[in-house]
């Protein structure tokens, strides 16, 4: 067998990066002696699917931004069914308030593209008991698989007290905080990209990747941030990189993923979420965070663009007058129309001019730069 070695440069930056990106992986066996160490153990555990080939860590790759780069949608835990929506980076979820309304009627926050899960700990209990997902039949399942694992029994009950583990309901709540808890540590939101370090003055941007930065922030030239800021200041050291608002920016549909999962009925998006019964919700979904963006494709909430410089393409269509920009890279036909055709946010996607190549090339650059540290080997591949 031939081994081909790397340059030195190379293979060391590609080791660097695979090092860093599987840190978050348990190796140590023994009991958890904290909450987010239990967790860490249950984020990689396999046993807590159906038929043990899944777990939260399979759609939600450490190694990948914690996002899942099979495809637009995630198979599941059967090895044949498939979900209708891409599955969104876990890296930073941790800030996005709970899901509620604010006084001026707009619903903000929550977990899942349509905030049907209002805390981290509500959404680390959705995907076991999915159906087409980790497909566990019931809680008292999911408790039964954590009390096969010695460790785990003594670890829930050092941690949330004796029997825990002897009450679904309450193992179960155990089990989601625990996982909670880890997807609060510093693995999953690092503020250590180029960006970050940019603002702390410890690199330097290139002539197109400061006039991507520029443009992102500009209240003349872009839209970027109606929707993909948080903070008022522009150097904020925290910023996520969304408002969590709920948009509907006229996504088109995933044909090919429906001809894939067989699901006909549009994805009405927030107006899906149980507690949501205003029509004015349909089409509408979370705002996602940006940090990551360059390394978790594909995009959309349904996963229809493969190329982080097609989504650019796609927000311009709403300014621009050239029927060639209309065009879908990725297809060589024009973009779909909408899933949803109501509700569309046109306020936000009409502000500011059509962009050209140049512009479009700087805020993709730009984007790039938010991705952790960690992962910055990915960017060769996209």
């Amino acid at each position: 067998m031939r081994i081909r070695f790397l340059p030195p440069a190379v293979s060391a930056g590609i080791l660097a990066g695979l090092l860093a990106a599987t840190a978050a992986i348990p190796t140590e066996p023994g009991v958890p002696s904290t909450l987010e160490e239990l967790g860490q153990r249950l984020f990689f555990d396999t046993n807590l699917s159906a038929n043990r080939t899944q777990a939260c860590a399979t759609c939600h790759d450490p190694a990948r931004g914690f996002a899942d780069p099979r495809g637009a949608a995630s198979i599941g835990d059967d090895g044949h069914s498939i979900g209708d929506r891409n599955a969104p980076t876990a890296t930073y979820a941790m800030f996005s308030p709970d899901f509620h309304r604010r006084e001026d009627g707009m619903w903000v926050g929550g977990q899942f593209l349509d905030g049907r899960a209002a805390t981290l700990e509500d959404q680390a209990g959705g995907p076991p008991l999915n159906p087409i997902e980790m497909a566990l039949p019931d809680r008292e399942t999911a408790v039964a698989r954590l009390a096969e694992n010695r460790d785990y029994v003594a670890a829930f009950e050092t941690l949330f007290g004796e029997g825990v583990l002897d009450d679904p309901e309450a193992g179960y709540a155990a089990m989601t905080r625990a996982i909670a808890a880890f997807e609060r540590t510093e693995e999953f939101a690092s503020f250590d990209s180029r960006y970050d370090r940019y603002l702390r003055g410890e690199v330097e941007f290139t002539n197109e990747e400061e006039l991507g930065r520029l443009l992102f922030f500009s209240e003349q030239f872009t839209n970027c941030n109606q929707c993909h800021q948080l903070s008022r200041s522009a150097i904020d050291p925290q910023e996520t990189f969304t408002n969590y608002e709920f948009h509907n920016i006229g996504v088109p549909e995933n044909t090919d993923l429906r001809a894939r999962n067989g699901v006909e009925t549009a994805d009405l998006g927030l107006l899906a979420h149980p507690g949501v019964d205003d029509p004015a919700a349909a089409g509408r979904f979370r705002t996602p965070t940006l940090r990551n963006v360059a390394v978790t494709g594909p995009y959309m909430h349904n996963g229809v663009f493969e190329d982080l410089r097609t989504v650019v393409l796609f927000y311009n269509v709403y300014n621009t007058q050239n029927d060639a920009r209309l065009i879908n890279p990725e297809t060589g036909e024009p973009f779909g129309p909408p899933e949803v055709a109501e509700n569309i946010s046109m306020e936000e996607l009409t502000h500011g001019p059509a962009l050209d190549d140049q512009r479009i090339d700087a805020i993709v650059a730009f984007l790039r730069t938010l991705t952790d540290r960690r992962y910055e080997y990915l960017l060769d591949e996209t």
